[in-house]
């Protein structure tokens, strides 16, 4: 559900009508004016705020080097192509594939998975993640 705000001073149009009278939107209803208060202005600039996020990578950058080369290799396509924001399925990988993909890291990186770890793998830095996750675990 969405919400809008709008300043004192702006002055909202109106729905289009039908040729039957009624709105052409059915389920809208029109508001001639939205005034806000100023506890409501402070507030929406917190909120504002709140929907802000930042990606933060959690694997060691060489981590996520071998693991973007090992993707690559394994698909045969152009290193370039592999980022950590890259879904499996953009790349052109199937389930088969990325079990493959998953059984190669496991031996680059001397870890064991299992078979429940490579079920929630969607992106490349899913996949730098768990393997960081399970070296940590098994230290």
């Amino acid at each position: 559900m969405a919400s809008f705000l709008a300043s004192p001073t702006l002055q909202l149009g109106t729905l289009p009508s039908n040729p039957r009278g009624g709105p052409l939107f059915l389920g809208l209803k029109h508001v001639p004016k939205i005034q806000l208060s100023k506890a409501t202005k402070a507030s929406s600039s917190t909120r504002y705020r709140c929907f802000r996020t930042t990606i933060s990578c959690s694997a060691q950058p060489e981590t996520l080097n071998i693991v973007q080369s090992t993707i690559a290799k394994q698909l045969s396509i152009d290193e370039s192509t592999v980022t950590p924001e890259t879904k499996f399925a953009d790349l052109g990988a199937d389930s088969l594939d990325t079990v493959e993909i998953m059984m190669a890291l496991e031996e680059q990186f001397g870890v064991s998975i299992g078979e429940g770890g490579a079920e929630n793998i969607v992106t490349v830095q899913d996949a730098a993640d768990l393997i960081e996750k399970v070296q940590a675990a098994s230290a």
